[in-house]
């Protein structure tokens, strides 16, 4: 079986230093935000799926939580348990698989959905998501807006980070934004490609319904305005029923 373009991707040295300057300060002003909306119970338990290195779940910690964080990369999960504790645990998960353990709140951060080959694995992503979850739980879902994604394409730009010149081309692809990265370093060329999925809001709802989860809530930037088709964001808030 062919291995899947994020399982390899994600855990190079190099797609962290290509993504190395990532704003914290946006990620812990949107967690404010979700906080001050949503107002959890201090003892609530949280899931960050697909937490990376755990920026989010970090943040998340420090205003004191009791916060999981999982990602199928496992040097992201290495790098990442570096800063656990008593209430911030980190560990190897796939998305499409439920978790051991159930959570008031899952959080699905960054656009880290929608990588899949096969669109059905969506579905089952979000059904791994209401078995993981308490009764009346919430799942927090942060995805790209696609029509504005469509609308403000880059097609070619080049970045250089740590001596290394990353060459970067997107496309649009069969409902798909596909991004090509090429590079050379210490005399070796490499080559990878991101495949996201432009979901859009009717996808989610399809998702959420095939799993007994209903929309509460959708909002299109990280102050949490509301949503249109010229938002950054497509933030929806589900709850399982």
């Amino acid at each position: 079986m062919q291995e899947e373009w994020f399982s390899e991707w994600f855990d190079t040295p190099y797609y962290h230093i290509l993504y190395k300057d990532r704003d914290d300060q946006e990620a812990e002003y949107f967690i404010d935000q979700l906080i001050q909306y949503l107002k959890p119970r201090i003892d609530a338990r949280f899931l960050d799926l697909a937490c990376g290195k755990g920026r989010h779940a970090k943040y998340l910690n420090s205003r004191g939580y009791i916060v999981d964080g999982c990602d199928l990369s496992s040097s992201s999960i290495n790098e990442a348990n570096k800063d656990a504790n008593e209430h911030l645990h980190f560990f190897v998960q796939d998305m499409r698989e439920p978790t051991d353990r159930k959570y008031d709140y899952i959080f699905n951060l960054f656009t880290s959905i929608g990588y899949f080959e096969d669109f059905s694995d969506n579905a089952k992503t979000f059904k791994a998501v209401a078995e993981s979850l308490n009764p009346n739980g919430l799942f927090v879902v942060d995805f790209l807006n696609a029509p504005k994604v469509i609308a403000d394409l880059v097609e070619e730009e080049e970045k250089l980070i740590e001596g290394i010149r990353f060459k970067i081309s997107k496309r649009i692809e069969h409902q798909n934004i596909i991004k090509s990265i090429a590079f050379s370093d210490q005399g070796k060329d490499f080559h990878f490609e991101e495949k996201v999925s432009l979901l859009r809001k009717t996808d989610f709802l399809e998702f959420a319904e095939q799993c007994g989860m209903k929309l509460i809530q959708e909002f299109g930037n990280y102050s949490l305005d509301s949503h249109s088709e010229e938002s950054e964001r497509l933030i929806l808030i589900f709850k399982k029923a």
